[in-house]
């Protein structure tokens, strides 16, 4: 089990550095733009985008009005932003090399919903994480590609 997404498997966290595109706008990472697409205002989107780095990121958007339909569609923005982080092929390969190994979110911050705080949480980063590597893996086999695995 991979129990945080720190060190060797920070690659995993939303705060890891690539290259995500959220409506024509390239953010530096998946938690910058997950930021960006809780609201539909420009300059709050702008905030997000000019935040320093993901942490920063992240305190912008708890302040930024939230879509109407937020609640309902944050999984499946969070799957589309992971999907497009793996799909490069370096990144791809790194989750890949995780095998079928469970991935948590550990922390200590109390995200109960995308990780788990003290073992207890959804997990629903983890959970996300293990689908995207389990369709990638299928589509390598698909592809004859060797998926490390």
């Amino acid at each position: 089990m991979i129990d945080r997404f720190i060190g060797k498997y920070r690659f995993l966290s939303n705060f890891y550095p690539c290259t995500i595109d959220l409506d024509g706008t390239i953010y530096p990472s998946v938690e910058h733009a997950f930021q960006a697409a809780k609201t539909t205002s420009i300059s709050e989107r702008r905030e997000v985008l000019l935040a320093g780095n993901a942490a920063a990121a992240k305190r912008v958007g708890r302040g930024v009005t939230l879509c109407t339909n937020w609640e309902s569609t944050r999984m499946d923005i969070m799957r589309r932003l992971l999907k497009q982080k793996f799909s490069y092929s370096g990144l791809k390969m790194l989750l890949l090399s995780t095998g079928n190994d469970k991935l948590v979110e550990g922390n200590t911050w109390g995200d109960h919903f995308w990780g788990a705080c003290n073992g207890h949480g959804e997990n629903w980063l983890g959970k996300l994480l293990m689908e995207i590597r389990s369709e990638l893996r299928e589509e390598a086999n698909d592809t004859g590609e060797d998926s490390n695995t």
